[in-house]
């Protein structure tokens, strides 16, 4: 595959970093993410996704547009008050690169539906609001065999990795979680509150390694971090990583080697 010039100019500040190059930039236009949420992580990932020319996008949120969104949610206008969040952010897509395929979901992810929502995806970046569909998203990556790339938020503290729990060795999310997260409830933006740049930064963040994970074997970027979780700290600020063993016990994984 060869990029159309216009392809070359846009994007041609990443084809001269020799850990992307034009090899680099062909696959990401021909990778598919499916993306979990369009909220405060998912919008500015989406914004970074897009803009790396990721050819072929699927937006799954079943939310609509509020507008204390809007403090953070920096894809979505006062006009969209309302609108589903699935079709308002494929909507941004559309208007800001013609080339993309865009597909909008507005549903909710469940065990019932998951494996269908991230069928034929590269990747899959997770930035919803609570555990019941984060571990359903992990567990369907795992029986599909897709990376996940997950970002989380809460107040000023981000968690950020990729799982391969397909993979030998590998653990998925719930490798990390367990399995006394599989609920609804969990802390919300709206009880503990979020600052509009802290979600920025993590889904940003979250974008970065969703690259990873399609460069690699392609180009020099190309490395996912498997099992690594990046903590980041919004108020220090500060930055660690920890490794995430494999769980043998884990329903999720342990049988999936």
């Amino acid at each position: 595959m060869v990029l159309a010039p216009d392809r070359l100019a846009r994007f041609a500040r990443h084809i001269v970093l020799p850990e992307v190059g034009g090899a680099g930039q062909v696959a990401l236009s021909r990778a598919h993410v499916v993306l979990i949420g369009c909220g405060g992580i998912g919008s500015p990932a989406l914004q970074y996704l897009a803009a790396a020319g990721i050819g072929q996008l699927t937006l799954i949120d079943s939310d609509t547009v509020d507008a204390s969104n809007l403090q953070r949610q920096t894809i979505f206008r006062e006009s969209e008050l309302g609108r589903a969040k699935a079709d308002a952010a494929a909507d941004w897509v559309r208007h800001f690169d013609l080339a993309l395929e865009v597909h909008a979901r507005a549903v909710r992810l469940s065990a019932a539906n998951a494996a269908d929502c991230i069928a034929d995806a590269t990747v899959v970046l997770d930035g919803c609001d609570n555990f019941a569909t984060r571990l359903a998203v992990s567990d369907a990556c795992v029986a599909a065999g897709i990376p996940l790339s997950s970002a989380a938020l809460g107040r000023f503290q981000g968690q950020i990795g990729n799982f391969a729990g397909h993979l030998p060795g590998q653990p998925c999310y719930r490798c990390w979680v367990g399995d006394a997260f599989d609920a609804d409830d969990c802390d919300t933006c709206a009880a503990d509150g979020v600052l509009g740049a802290m979600a920025g930064m993590v889904g940003a963040f979250g974008a970065m390694q969703a690259i990873r994970v399609i460069l690699a074997g392609h180009a020099a970027l190309g490395e996912p971090q498997w099992g690594k979780l990046h903590l980041l700290d919004g108020l220090a600020p500060a930055l660690r990583t920890i490794g995430v063993p494999k769980d043998p016990a884990c329903r999720g994984c342990s049988g999936a080697v």
